[in-house]
């Protein structure tokens, strides 16, 4: 699936990623969200609620097409019938990106209460530009069918997820089974993530197209985890 944000990429920002799988939905909840998220002047609490906001419902989202279920035989007051249920043993996994991801997290869990939380954490020098990890702990191997889903507020270069996607490789991660979720991304690291995970699905809420000098989106929203929790 090639979503019409992908063909924006090719057409006007110049890359060629035919095997991209970028997903914006047109959620009007996550565009309200993503509002309040952008401006300078909402609180820290009411932006907080909009990260864990957008976390839910890109969740929901992303895992639409690869929840596992089971079949199963019920009696309704009428009769019977077959329905769906969710598969309790399934393996599923949240790898937050501190400190941000942490904010998604929040709305992201309550919808897969028995994921896994495995805690990753990157940060980025400033001046280079360039993530070292601080806190890793991945499990020493992930089972070949476990989802993985990656809350990630901010792609603007792409070097911190890179690294978080590499550490996954490490560990037997089935990228076919990848899924980030972020609020806003930028072509300089989709197209980083394009050419060494082409596997991987991202979901977002908006395609900024600029990144500046020192590295943040534009427009953006600001540093994320800053403004989750109220530091500078």
């Amino acid at each position: 699936m090639v979503s019409s944000d992908n063909l924006w990429l090719q057409e006007v920002y110049g890359y060629a990623m035919p095997q991209l799988l970028v997903h914006v939905p047109p959620h009007p909840f996550l565009r309200h969200w993503l509002t309040l998220a952008r401006d300078r002047h909402t609180p820290t609490p009411l932006f907080r609620t909009a990260i864990a906001e957008m976390g839910k419902w890109l969740t929901y989202e992303a895992i639409r097409d690869c929840l596992p279920t089971n079949p199963v035989t019920i009696e309704t007051p009428l009769g019977e019938t077959t329905g769906q249920v969710i598969d309790g043993s399934a393996s599923l996994a949240f790898v937050p990106i501190l400190r941000a991801g942490l904010a998604m997290l929040d709305g992201c869990l309550p919808l897969l209460p028995t994921a896994k939380v495995y805690h990753l954490g990157l940060v980025r020098n400033e001046t280079t530009l360039q993530p070292s990890c601080y806190l890793n702990r991945l499990p020493d191997q992930f089972q070949p069918q476990c989802l993985i889903l990656i809350p990630e507020p901010m792609l603007a270069t792409g070097g911190s997820m890179i690294q978080a996607l590499k550490l996954l490789q490490e560990r037997g991660a089935n990228f076919s089974l990848v899924r980030i979720l972020n609020i806003i991304c930028a072509p300089p690291a989709l197209r980083q993530i394009n050419a060494l995970f082409p596997e991987v699905q991202i979901y977002s809420c908006a395609i900024d197209e600029v990144v500046n000098q020192q590295g943040w989106i534009v427009p953006g929203l600001g540093d994320a985890g800053d403004r989750s929790f109220g530091t500078d």
